[in-house]
């Protein structure tokens, strides 16, 4: 396993750079998956755009050549006094800091040294940039926003929204643990539900594009493809730092159809895993037998799966014209794909009508109902929804 990308880098290349120590795998497939959901989606929308589907163009005044707000000094050297009072001590306390750079950063420590330099040189900077953008005489003029302009705030907003969510439905989920050490259950990168982020980010993105004068149905549809390619860029991470998305125990024998591949894609025990535990005690733990101590690599099949789902709907999306179409071809595909896997995932389940169910498989179905009704819908009425 590689918890961090140093670890990544020193296994598979020899190579040894010790500042990637900080950086660890999952959260670095996690800003991948964002940026590679913020590519997909400028592409969408700027086609989107020369269809004339996407939205209005705004137009916005301001002056230009004015002198910037008091605002914008604050916020520019409050950011400056923070970077630098985390960042100066990676150069003076390394050695201490990568033993638990997660508690370093997420922790109050950091150098006031630092802090009154990054935050006089932000504000040195702050000042020379509004010396440099001021006129003598202040005029108004006029700028053009296009829809695809808002990818950046939208961005931040997705993934704000989308981790805050994830934790919460997670933590939901898994109460106990929540309630045995709860400090850590909101701290860990560890421990997200792809659900819970999808639904609190849709709503505030949904908030944001509908005071934007963006149309609701074609940006959900132009985020459709790349939220499944972020879903399968994070399931990576997960693979490679283990960070405990496994299977239920697999002691089964690899089948004759799977001999081509490795064996480390249908069994694994994650050694070395970002959680340190032995699978084989974890598994006794929560009362499930395991001899081997393996587990069935859930995070490999999503991953594939995703990448599936991304190139079905990255084909079929211009020959889909109805507004709102894709996004529901999407939930009905992501709630198939997690109804497959959770018959060999490790969650917790509910008691309902006498049946077994987990969070993710009653939203599964709730999402196969809501995309169903969707295509039904926009078939029978595809102009209908067409203006929101």
């Amino acid at each position: 396993m590689y918890p961090t990308l140093y670890d990544l880098f020193l296994d598979l290349f020899g190579i040894s750079l010790p500042l990637l120590k900080i950086v660890q795998s999952f959260g670095f497939c996690v800003a991948m998956a964002f940026l590679a959901a913020a590519w997909t989606l400028t592409i969408e929308m700027k086609r989107k755009e020369k269809l004339g589907v996407m939205g209005e163009i705004q137009i916005r005044k301001y002056w230009k050549g004015r002198p910037l707000a008091t605002s914008e000094y604050i916020s520019s050297i409050a950011i400056g006094l923070v970077m630098g009072y985390k960042f100066l001590p990676l150069f003076t306390q390394f050695s201490q800091i990568v033993k638990n750079p997660q508690d370093y950063f997420l922790s109050f420590e950091g150098s006031i040294l630092g802090a009154v330099v990054g935050a006089v040189l932000s504000g040195a900077l702050k000042s020379w940039e509004d010396k440099q953008q001021r006129l003598s005489i202040p005029e108004q003029v006029e700028e053009t926003i296009y829809p695809h302009q808002h990818i950046g705030t939208i961005t931040i907003i997705a993934a704000i929204a989308g981790i805050l969510g994830a934790k919460v439905f997670h933590n939901l989920e898994n109460w106990g643990e929540f309630m045995a050490d709860p400090i850590d259950a909101i701290i860990s990168f560890s421990g997200l539900s792809f659900y819970g982020g999808l639904i609190i980010a849709a709503y505030f993105v949904i908030r944001y594009a509908r005071k934007n004068k963006i149309k609701l149905l074609a940006i959900c549809d132009a985020n459709a493809p790349g939220l499944i390619l972020a879903y399968g860029i994070g399931r990576i991470g997960c693979q490679v730092a283990g960070d405990g998305d496994w299977g239920i125990p697999n002691d089964n024998p690899k089948p004759d159809w799977l001999s081509w591949a490795p064996d480390w894609m249908w069994a694994y025990n994650y050694p070395d895993n970002v959680l340190h535990l032995d699978l084989k005690k974890d598994f006794a733990s929560m009362g499930l037998e395991s001899i081997s101590g393996f587990a069935y690599p859930t995070p490999i099949y999503e991953m594939l799966m995703s990448f599936l789902i991304f190139g079905i709907l990255w084909i079929i999306r211009k020959k889909i014209s109805t507004p709102g179409m894709i996004f529901s071809i999407y939930l009905i595909l992501i709630a198939i794909e997690r109804l497959i896997i959770e018959t060999i995932r490790i969650n917790t389940t509910y008691n309902i009508f006498g049946h077994k169910i987990t969070q993710a498989q009653l939203i599964s179905v709730i999402m196969i109902a809501v995309g169903s009704f969707g295509i039904w819908y926009l078939r029978k009425y595809p102009k209908k929804l067409a203006e929101i």
